[in-house]
């Protein structure tokens, strides 16, 4: 049998993972829904999205979400008489599709015990501020109403406890003179989409692990 010459280019190794399945939960027009899709479609973000999800049925990104052949779901939070009983709802939904990591984004409703033990160490969420300073609702207008200079976008882990979980990737904005809630929010919303495929990334790739509150990478630098 004549074997392949090493240095042609067809015979360079194929890496030949299985494409890990991720869910995005969205509740309004889906921005960082949009740059996930566009990191997988060019390859920078090796996943598949196999749910969007949304708690609201006339979130924007739902629509984007359809046009890009995805499948999109609805469950509203309001058909359901508890937190407990919605998160649970959640969780099947989510397993119906086989999903590995779930990526918030956007999505305005708190997660439950049930739900994060469900997804142990893989419910991701992105906030715009540098916390653990300015978590929940409106950070930008808290950056400004306390007069900081820097913040910016965090990338973590969710725990039942708002915006409480191991941080794993953050990114500094200045806050510039003149600033407006909206300016501010558009500035930090370009790094989001930067820090957040590069986030999930990093753990599907695996080679971390959580103590206490920090998030230990094998290569640190990878954090940043």
């Amino acid at each position: 049998m004549r074997v392949p010459s090493p240095d042609r280019e067809a015979w360079k190794p194929v890496e030949n993972r299985p494409v890990p399945n991720i869910a995005v939960l969205i509740s309004g027009r889906g921005s960082n829904l949009r740059a996930i899709v566009s990191a997988v479609r060019a390859g920078e973000l090796r996943a598949r999205i196999a749910v969007v999800l949304s708690n609201r049925a006339d979130a924007g990104g739902l629509d984007f979400a359809r046009t890009e052949g995805l499948t999109a779901v609805v469950i509203r939070h309001g058909d359901f008489a508890s937190r407990e009983a919605y998160d649970a709802a959640l969780v099947a939904e989510l397993r119906r599709h086989e999903v590995s990591l779930v990526c918030l984004a956007g999505f305005m409703r708190q997660l439950g015990a049930g739900f994060c033990d469900a997804f142990r160490n893989a419910v991701l969420n992105i906030h715009p501020s540098l916390l653990p300073s300015f978590p929940g609702l409106h950070a930008q207008r808290q950056a400004l109403a306390h007069g900081v200079t820097l913040s910016g976008a965090t990338v973590h882990f969710v725990w039942p406890e708002l915006d409480a979980g191991p941080i794993l990737m953050q990114a500094a904005v200045p806050v510039l003179a003149g600033d407006t809630e909206s300016s501010l929010a558009d500035r930090i919303l370009v790094e989001e989409h930067r820090l957040y495929p590069r986030a999930i990334q990093l753990v599907l790739d695996g080679g971390w692990r959580i103590e206490g509150r920090r998030v230990i990478a094998n290569a640190p630098a990878t954090l940043r």
